[in-house]
């Protein structure tokens, strides 16, 4: 099999105990499936979760003691960070692989010259040999804007990295066709071709108490990447070699998301997925047959309605009449401005004043 760039990622509830402390045990499973995969040729970035919860006992905070403010949260995840990465470190030291701690935040895939220098680190730490141990930067993250969960950082990283694989560790053998607490005859999803409005509705929030993600979240992370070209495996951490089955597709390893035939640019993936949106812009019928149609850029005679208060080169969600958003893009006016222009068309404007609200290089048709 020729080499592939393959992203892991393993969940809070995967990697810690039920009192919050470390499992040793399953980083160090995790790791040695790494250095198989390493030797084996493939390059490999772990994305982890369990710095809260490798702080909580560190600090008498476990259990029903556990905080809820963000702050102490963030305090707390400083705290865990370093005996996280202590674990990694020896756990991956013993097969001779060097570990490189790398903390992101949303803004570093924001900020298109963060975004460029995240990918460039990324990179040069696998040419160099060096196994990224991503987590994001909890103890500094603005509470409204983060990932909330480390399915979608993984989805981004595997954007980031070209990876060709993203496996996403759970304590589930994959997506189930019911509940299994509830239904025993739940049986394991082995295939998915596109996650659609039935899919979503068979899951539905975090799984456990240690951790912030849940099956909804990994079908939003598999969404993007499927976009990004990138095959997903949701599968179960303790399957014994399941980084190796999910790499040689085999069956049954878990849930296997296939990657569409036509992918987003990067630039347009990084618009629909990894942007925040800082308000809607609602069109009529005839600017949303254009938009759907391809290669327009929305004009201010077909914006009908401002919502939010949004800057300029800010997100923002274009909604058709009936309310329902199809687009996104980076609005060129704030939204006072924008609110101005509506419903105007170019001579209505005057001379010199462009109508273009979102340029056509700028948007994107929601998948």
């Amino acid at each position: 099999m020729s080499p592939r760039t393959i992203v892991v990622k393993i969940g809070t509830s995967s990697v810690t105990l039920a009192d919050g402390t470390i499992d040793v045990a399953a980083i160090t499973k995790l790791c040695a499936e790494v250095h198989t995969a390493r030797r084996a040729g493939h390059a490999v970035v772990v994305v982890t979760s369990g710095a809260i919860g490798a702080g909580l006992p560190a600090l008498g905070l476990g259990g029903a003691s556990r905080p809820r403010d963000p702050v102490t949260l963030q305090a707390v995840s400083a705290v865990g960070q370093h005996r996280l990465m202590q674990v990694y470190d020896g756990a991956l030291g013993a097969h001779g692989a060097v570990a490189g701690q790398v903390l992101l935040a949303p803004l570093d895939f924001m900020v298109r010259t963060q975004y460029l220098q995240a990918r460039g680190t990324l990179l040069r730490l696998l040419e160099l040999g060096v196994v990224p141990v991503v987590n994001e930067n909890d103890a500094v993250a603005d509470d409204e804007i983060r990932f909330g969960d480390n399915d979608r950082l993984a989805a981004l990283c595997a954007h980031l990295v070209s990876a060709d694989l993203l496996v996403l560790l759970t304590d589930t053998p994959g997506l189930l066709t019911a509940d299994p607490r509830v239904d025993e005859s739940a049986s394991l999803i082995e295939d998915i071709l596109e996650v659609d409005h039935a899919i979503e509705a068979q899951v539905g929030g975090a799984g456990t108490d240690r951790g912030s993600g849940g099956m909804a979240s990994k079908l939003a992370a598999a969404r993007l990447a499927a976009w990004s070209g990138v095959r997903t495996v949701i599968a179960a951490a303790q399957r014994p070699d399941v980084v190796a089955h999910a790499i040689d597709g085999v069956a049954g390893v878990g849930t296997v998301f296939h990657p569409h035939d036509r992918h987003l640019p990067a630039r347009k993936l990084w618009i629909a997925f990894a942007i925040g949106s800082s308000g809607t812009l609602h069109v009529d019928a005839g600017a949303r047959a254009a938009l759907l149609g391809g290669g327009a850029s929305l004009l201010s005679a077909g914006v009908v309605r401002v919502e939010g208060a949004f800057g300029v080169d800010d997100a923002v969600e274009v909604a058709g009449p009936d309310g329902e958003v199809f687009a996104k893009g980076i609005v060129r006016v704030d939204a006072a401005t924008a609110a101005a222009m509506a419903s105007h068309s170019r001579d209505q404007l005057g001379e010199g004043v462009t109508p273009w609200l979102i340029h056509r290089d700028d948007l994107v048709v929601l998948p």
